[in-house]
């Protein structure tokens, strides 16, 4: 009998197509290329603003759960990094003059709902939204640096202070996962619900993309 593979491979390898989808959309390769523009880096940027709140909202929530709370650190929390982020690109009215696109209010509703009621599912998106920030996310930081004239002020939602060793989290962060008593039938919800949080970044993207056009 072959033996079965650890849950963060089979995880990976089952949502390749879904995650490759989203990092191609038009409007990141466009940002990132240098293509776009400081406005469009500040369009996203507002727009992760109303996900990372929905998602550390529902991260207090489970903090009393013992598998999700396994994954809670404030070493990741992004928010307030966000916050002043904003308030250096856009000024004290930031909170004004921001509004959540429709594949916003979509993400954020699931991501409320599963956080309130499931905790594999919010371990789901916790693991796609903040793994993906300490692996691509760091070159994003890069690039938009050398792209469009940042220095530390406005892209501090890619710095991870309190993580000295990317990788060696990322590795922590996957041998728990591995670790979790889940039930075969839970392990592919969890894979299906982290196929949707990839899903709801593209269309996200492509609102952007819209957005942008009009």
């Amino acid at each position: 009998m072959a033996e079965l593979i650890p849950f963060s491979q089979a995880l990976r390898e089952r949502t390749r197509g879904v995650h490759q989808e989203s990092e191609g959309a038009v409007f990141m390769q466009d940002l990132m290329s240098g293509n776009g523009s400081r406005d469009d880096y500040i369009a996203l940027l507002s727009q992760h603003y109303f996900v990372y709140d929905a998602l550390e909202e529902a991260a207090d929530r489970m903090g009393g759960d013992p598998v999700a709370s396994l994954f809670i650190t404030p070493a990741l929390t992004r928010l307030p990094a966000i916050e002043a982020d904003l308030e250096f690109l856009i000024g004290d009215d930031w909170r004004e003059r921001i509004a959540p696109l429709p594949s916003t209010v979509r993400y954020t509703a699931r991501i409320r709902e599963v956080g309130s009621t499931w905790p594999g599912g919010f371990v789901a998106h916790h693991y796609t939204r903040y793994l993906g920030d300490l692996s691509g996310g760091q070159i994003i930081r890069t690039l938009l640096q050398r792209a469009y004239g940042f220095e530390t002020n406005g892209v501090g939602f890619y710095l991870f202070a309190d993580i000295a060793k990317p990788k060696l989290f990322k590795d922590t962060y996957r041998s728990q996962l591995d670790a979790v008593d889940w039930t075969e039938e839970e392990r592919d919800r969890v894979i299906d619900e982290v196929g949707l949080a990839f899903r709801f970044n593209t269309e996200l993207f492509d609102d952007l993309a819209v957005a942008k056009a009009a």
